[in-house]
């Protein structure tokens, strides 16, 4: 799993590039803050190799939670920013900071 980050210096967004492993899996997301949880909206795209990878605009000078959804099982990304006990949830998600 990683994710990078690519600033761009002309809009305030940040372009995140989420990747996640998961050769056995079906399907994947990311879901969170800034996609309102949605899983269609989060849908990554399965890769020959087995990776599921998406791009996201997210705006800058911000955080958002998240989590990955794969084949419906929470999973959080171990190189997240920092983690946060969510209520709702009753679990940790990742932060990440842009």
């Amino acid at each position: 799993m990683s994710i990078k980050k690519q600033f761009i210096k002309t809009k305030p967004v940040c372009k995140v590039t989420f990747s996640v492993e998961a050769k056995d899996a079906i399907e994947a997301s990311v879901i969170g803050d800034f996609n309102n949880w949605n899983v269609a909206e989060g849908a990554l795209s399965k890769l020959k190799n087995g990776t599921f990878k998406g791009v996201f605009d997210l705006k800058k000078d911000a955080a958002y939670e998240f989590k990955y959804v794969i084949d419906g099982v929470f999973v959080n990304e171990p190189e997240a920013d920092s983690f946060k006990f969510n209520e709702f949830a009753g679990n940790e998600n990742g932060v990440l900071v842009v």
